[in-house]
């Protein structure tokens, strides 16, 4: 774990301490260079965590997951902000914006999460990159914005590239399926916050929010499983939590890292580069969960699922260049 993963921790928590050092700047500029390289550098360690949980579904519940993953990664920011940015260790003066982006972001996973035992990964990765079309809608029924022909191009190709994915007649079609969906509407709109209302947060401060919320969310859901009745309590949703042994700490070491990757590194990419640039790159996520996916569970997408992922990244990247 002390090879590429801690180098990567490294080099994410130097740009958040930079990052601290420059917040007082008005208007800051935007970095793109470091934005592109860190969004690219996010989804590889995202769809590693993502892969991992699909891998090991069967043997932790989800709370399970969200409790100790957090509990590992939330000492290592308050290290991080400790040394880079000790100003970073007060509550934000702005909980609510930080508190509602957490929770859209852990609502988010939990969607996301519970469809990975259930689809193939290339599958749900697929569908859940339909967000820059649900930016398109968004922007036009709640802010007004004008969706040009390209950008309703965009939008009927997105469409028909998940119903090539997922093929609503077919016998294996369950609702498990449109979980992808909702979290990319609630990714979508989180990142927007990120741009919005969170610019000039530490990212530090970001991810340490977010693991708080894992870990309340988490420790809520398994106090609330305990009053069920032993019949109901099973799956990945409402199973005990698992015996931890020297593998089971490991993967969830291992999930830990990508989770602190992946919550600093969004942060950071998203307050250095505007979002029709980076959601560009952030489809790389793609490509690596098809990589993991034939790597780790030998699935190997059909021509029309392929076809499928091809429609829904051109029709996002279209979406954004509208």
């Amino acid at each position: 774990m002390r090879g590429p993963y801690f180098l990567s921790c490294s080099f994410l928590i130097k740009g958040a301490g930079r990052m601290a050092q420059v917040k007082s700047q008005r208007p800051r500029a935007d970095n793109i260079p470091l934005a592109v390289g860190v969004i690219v550098l996010t989804v590889l360690a995202l769809s590693l965590g993502d892969a991992l949980i699909k891998l090991t579904s069967g043997n932790f519940v989800i709370w399970q997951i969200f409790v100790i993953r957090s509990l590992i990664a939330i000492p290592v920011l308050l290290l991080a902000l400790a040394v880079a940015a000790p100003a970073g260790l007060r509550v934000p003066g702005d909980l609510g914006w930080v508190g509602l982006r957490s929770l859209m972001l852990v609502v988010m996973w939990i969607c996301y999460y519970l469809s990975l035992p259930k689809l193939t990964l290339s599958a749900a990765a697929a569908a859940y990159y339909t967000l820059p079309i649900f930016i398109t809608l968004f922007s036009a029924l709640f802010i007004g914005d004008r969706i040009s022909p390209k950008g309703w191009i965009a939008v009927f190709a997105g469409f028909l590239g998940v119903v090539l994915i997922l093929r609503p007649g077919a016998d294996d079609f369950n609702a498990y399926a449109i979980l992808p969906l909702v979290s990319a509407m609630l990714y979508a709109g989180a990142m927007i916050l990120t741009r919005s209302k969170c610019r000039d947060h530490n990212p530090l401060v970001l991810s340490l929010a977010l693991n708080v919320a894992f870990v309340i969310a988490g420790a809520l859901a398994a106090s609330l499983i305990l009053l069920l009745p032993d019949t109901l309590r099973q799956g990945f949703l409402f199973a005990p939590w698992a015996a931890m042994g020297g593998g089971e700490w490991l993967s969830m070491g291992l999930m830990a890292v990508a989770i602190l990757i992946g919550s600093i590194g969004a942060a950071i990419a998203y307050q250095n580069g505007p979002p029709a640039v980076i959601g560009a790159f952030d489809f790389a996520y793609i490509g690596f969960a098809a990589l993991w996916g034939l790597i780790f569970f030998a699935e190997v997408p059909d021509m029309i699922s392929t076809l499928g992922m091809a429609l829904i990244v051109g029709a996002g990247i279209l979406s954004l260049r509208q």
